[in-house]
């Protein structure tokens, strides 16, 4: 027999992170906490965003970009280091240790996350697929990284070059509509954008 449907009941808990967001993180400090591989990984997701990245770490693995990474302080976690700070990450892969570094930030009124443990999260980091300036995020709210993952890599699929050539040409269209002193917001945009879909990803009409 197949495997029944997973029902989803009243008694669900509300999603904690319910508020997503993107970020301009150019030329903004942000402290990583953990020089592994999971530490690593965080940097240079932030390092790609544009942030200024200081890394703090006991041990400081071949992972780490000494490079592109803006400081690097081979040594356990001061509560300095948090000096000047927007964000933190922490990814020591002690829950005690990230625990702790979480409490001060939070202390500080720094946000942060730390890896595998949303119980000590202000902000948590979804799967991202991305081509062009089109991202997709997936968030199971902290239940399943596996899940949000698995979830990514089947939308990834999707984009295309051809889907990044299309918001740029929705771009300009609405640069166009804004020239003329009108608003995009009075525009139904479907049938173009469903379209444009339609024909970038090579798959059937989106239309209803």
């Amino acid at each position: 027999m197949p495997a029944s449907r997973p029902q989803i009941g009243s008694t669900a808990p509300a999603p904690r992170f319910a508020y997503p967001v993107n970020l301009d993180l150019h030329d903004v400090p942000v402290l990583v906490v953990g020089g592994g591989r999971i530490g690593a990984r965080k940097a240079d997701g932030l390092v790609a965003a544009g942030a200024r990245v200081r890394l703090v770490a006991t041990a400081v693995s071949e992972h780490v970009d000494g490079v592109e990474v803006a400081e690097i302080r081979a040594r356990p976690f001061e509560p300095s280091d948090l000096d000047g700070m927007r964000l933190v990450v922490t990814a020591t892969g002690v829950a005690d240790v990230d625990a702790e570094v979480s409490r001060m930030a939070r202390a500080r009124g720094i946000w942060t996350n730390a890896a595998d443990q949303p119980v000590d999260c202000e902000f948590i980091l979804p799967a991202i697929a991305r081509v062009g300036r089109v991202t997709v995020a997936v968030s199971t709210d902290g239940a399943s990284p596996a899940l949000a993952r698995e979830l990514r890599t089947v939308i990834a699929e999707w984009l295309t070059d051809d889907l990044a050539a299309l918001a740029e040409q929705l771009s300009e269209e609405r640069a166009s509509v804004q020239a003329r002193g009108e608003s995009t917001e009075d525009i139904d945009w479907t049938e173009r954008v469903r379209a444009g879909i339609a024909a970038a990803v090579r798959g059937p009409s989106l239309a209803p």
